[in-house]
């Protein structure tokens, strides 16, 4: 570990010097090359700067033990205790930062919550999962945009798909994946009895335009009236934009926007992210079960978590996590569930 990690501080100082090289800050694309992978390197490079560090200190200390008198030895003890606890915790880090990451991490996420089991329950619950992601993003300062929304009318949805953009997106949300059931007396309940119902949640990377290449002739693209409730929401010309793509049959289909244009970027946006899910699925189907990233099987049928209405509480299945905060959780306090989940998706792969 220590070879690999004096190989990467080598590598950072030549990346160092590199940023100051004229010809180089005179090429925009690899400067900003340089610039993204010297960042990447710079937290294990500090991390073992510190161990360094540590580990001197802990000689120095050492050397000057056998000279002291016995009013200073307690003292070096106390800096060798410190030092050696400092120490120990400095490789835990150093072994978490050099775990292989995920290339994805960095990316945009496009968010996929529909209502499962449950009829208009169902519904609502989706739209209580979409006003909980919503408020998550807020909290971290990222910015969501709804690409397509199917409302049932009653405040909930049958379908709700929107990008989160912001640093580390997907790093976090990537977790998500998977079905969320919830229990509670539903509105309409007169005998106030519990219903359990459910919505399936897909965590998709955002597809960069070098990462799938669209041949224009696999596309069928299909525009229509978009249809609502009536009033405004109806449009008068043919701006609703359907979009099938041939190879594999996935049909996107966007009427959010006045624009046939932005309906159209929007479809292919959505066709763009699913397209790519495929692509990883298959590269994912490849590989070994221990080169698997996420905690979990990452099977959208899973049970992934309970929200517990009447108790109050919010249970994760597979991490074992119960928390009495379904308020907070509701309004995107949902950190605790996603540390913990990246926690343990680092035990297993220190184990592996």
């Amino acid at each position: 570990m220590l070879d690999k990690l004096q190989g990467l501080k080598e590598k950072y100082d030549i990346l160092t010097e590199k940023i100051s090289d004229p010809e180089i800050m005179g090429d925009q694309k690899e400067y900003t090359k340089i610039l993204k992978e010297r960042a990447n390197l710079e937290p294990i490079v500090l991390k073992y700067e510190e161990y360094r560090s540590c580990k001197e200190q802990l000689a120095e200390n050492k050397e000057m033990l056998s000279d002291a008198d016995d009013d200073f030895k307690d003292m070096i003890l106390e800096e060798i205790s410190s030092l050696n606890a400092q120490i120990e915790e400095c490789e835990h880090e150093l072994k978490i930062l050099l775990l292989p990451k995920d290339p994805n991490d960095d990316k945009n996420v496009i968010v996929e919550v529909r209502a499962g089991v449950g009829g208009d329950e169902a519904a609502l619950f989706a739209g209580d999962l979409l006003r909980m992601y919503i408020r998550y993003a807020e909290r971290n300062r990222w910015k969501v945009e709804m690409l397509s929304v199917n409302e049932i009318g009653i405040g909930g949805y049958k379908e709700a798909i929107f990008l989160i953009a912001g640093q580390g997106a997907y790093s976090k949300l990537k977790y998500e994946s998977g079905t969320h059931r919830v229990q509670r007396v539903p509105e309409t309940e007169s005998g106030g009895r519990i219903h359990t119902s459910a919505a399936t949640v897909a965590v998709l990377p955002e597809a960069e335009d070098v990462e799938i290449e669209i041949n224009q002739n696999d596309l069928r693209v299909d525009v229509y009236r978009s249809s609502g409730n009536g009033g405004q929401s109806v449009n008068t010309t043919d701006s609703a934009v359907r979009i099938t793509h041939l190879p594999t049959g996935l049909v996107v289909a966007c009427q959010d926007e006045k624009s046939q244009l932005k309906n159209k970027e929007k479809a292919m946006k959505i066709l763009k992210a699913r397209l790519y899910e495929i692509e990883q699925q298959k590269q994912a189907d490849a590989i070994a079960e221990n080169r698997r990233s996420q905690v979990g099987s990452g099977d959208r049928s899973e049970r992934i978590r309970t929200y517990n209405f009447p108790q109050g509480r919010v249970s994760d299945h597979r991490i074992n996590l119960t928390l009495y905060k379904l308020d907070d959780v509701m309004d995107g306090g949902i950190d605790e569930f996603i540390d913990a989940l990246i926690t343990a998706d680092q035990a297993e792969k220190m184990k592996a």
